[in-house]
């Protein structure tokens, strides 16, 4: 058994419990990269700090990806009166993005027991569409810079 194969339960479960506080019915990526901060593994921990990112700043980016999505579609956050979200029935379940940054994930290595906590970092900022890269784009946060960054922690790993 390897570090990820006890890493990967606890974020996909931390995922789950952030999900269920926005009141969603299933978690996706970005749900994902919130999970990540939150669990503070160390190599994750650093690259996504050398971006400036922690988990209150990952919210606060999500946060107002989430505002500037209403915006686009003419509504303002300020004027909704929305309601808080509550959780819906049931666990939330693993969503199609979660799906894909696994498989990016496991592109980035040649044998399984190569995965380290980080490269599911990787496969989550690598999603080329969705709300982690307008989140970080709306952030002024280079996408390619935090991979270049995440790359450099799984070198150092070497």
């Amino acid at each position: 058994m390897t570090s990820f194969d006890t890493y990967l339960p606890a974020i996909l479960e931390q995922a789950e419990r952030e999900a269920q506080r926005d009141g969603a019915s299933t978690f996706e990526v970005h749900h994902l990269l919130l999970a990540i901060s939150a669990v503070g593994e160390g190599t994750t921990t650093t690259a996504l700090e050398s971006a400036g990112l922690n988990y209150q700043a990952i919210q606060e980016m999500f946060q107002r990806e989430f505002e500037h999505s209403l915006s686009t579609a003419g509504v303002s956050l300020a004027s909704a009166d929305l309601p808080k979200p509550t959780p819906g029935p049931g666990r939330p379940k693993v969503g199609t993005s979660v799906k894909l940054a696994l498989e990016r994930s496991l592109a980035a290595v040649t044998r399984k027991k190569d995965l380290h906590p980080a490269h599911l970092l990787l496969g989550v900022v690598q999603a080329p569409v969705g709300t982690v890269p307008r989140a970080l784009a709306l952030a002024g946060i280079s996408q390619a810079e935090l991979l270049a960054g995440i790359e450099q922690v799984l070198a150092d790993q070497k």
